[in-house]
């Protein structure tokens, strides 16, 4: 497939990564030409200073990777970010909410995280290894009527990654109306093409430069 890389959010968001790791995950994004760099809010600084001539954009969370904060404390999160310069939020939902049905909140806190980006892009992950089909639909039509850009399958750190099946549901649910970011698992380029061709217009891995090879 023809300019992989650009579809790829080359990713470090480990507990122990270092400042020595992060640049270089910046290095590579450089030189492959990947579509972001997807980092732990403190390493967003230094990553912008490392891309400021680059192509990759730089991408940072909010709310990761449980998503158990207030709307309020996502909303300050993403303020921080985009103070920091960041051109991409990827925002964990309150998985509990969603599944108890209460609506109200998890519709309170994309509308926020959307309103603190200034029209920055927004991917809002639902951890679908957490949920039911009816849950995973009725997340995306939140996701996509709340305003962000993207439905995100998953954070990786919970108990599994993106599936085929389930990006083909987000497709069929939210259409072309917004992207889908495939995420979790993901580790050769058979396995991110397929994702790919399911609907995903981004992919989520830390294994970029293998995929890519």
């Amino acid at each position: 497939m023809k300019n992989l890389a650009h579809f790829i959010d080359h990713t470090n968001l480990k507990p122990d990564a270092q400042e020595t790791d992060i640049k270089v995950l910046c290095n590579e994004a450089i030189k492959y030409d990947f579509a972001s760099v997807c980092i732990n809010p403190v390493y967003v600084p230094i990553a912008k200073s490392l891309l400021r001539d680059a192509n990759s954009l730089v991408c940072s969370v909010v709310g990761f990777p449980l998503g158990a904060d207030s709307a309020e404390m996502k909303y300050a999160e993403a303020r921080f970010l985009i103070f920091n310069g960041v051109d991409e939020i990827d925002m964990v939902i309150n998985i509990g909410s969603l599944k108890e049905r209460r609506t109200n909140i998890v519709k309170k806190e994309i509308k926020k995280v959307v309103d603190a980006a200034e029209g920055k892009i927004v991917k809002v992950i639902i951890e679908t290894s957490l949920l039911e089909n009816d849950e995973k639909i009725l997340a995306s039509n939140l996701v996509k009527d709340c305003g962000a850009n993207f439905v995100k399958t998953s954070t990786g750190f919970s108990k599994g990654g993106a599936t085929i099946e389930d990006v083909e549901l987000i497709k069929e649910t939210v259409g072309d109306a917004i992207g889908i970011k495939a995420s979790g698992g993901i580790k050769n380029k058979e396995a991110a093409i397929s994702f790919i061709q399911a609907g995903a217009s981004r992919i989520g891995t830390s294994n970029g430069v293998k995929i890519i090879s």
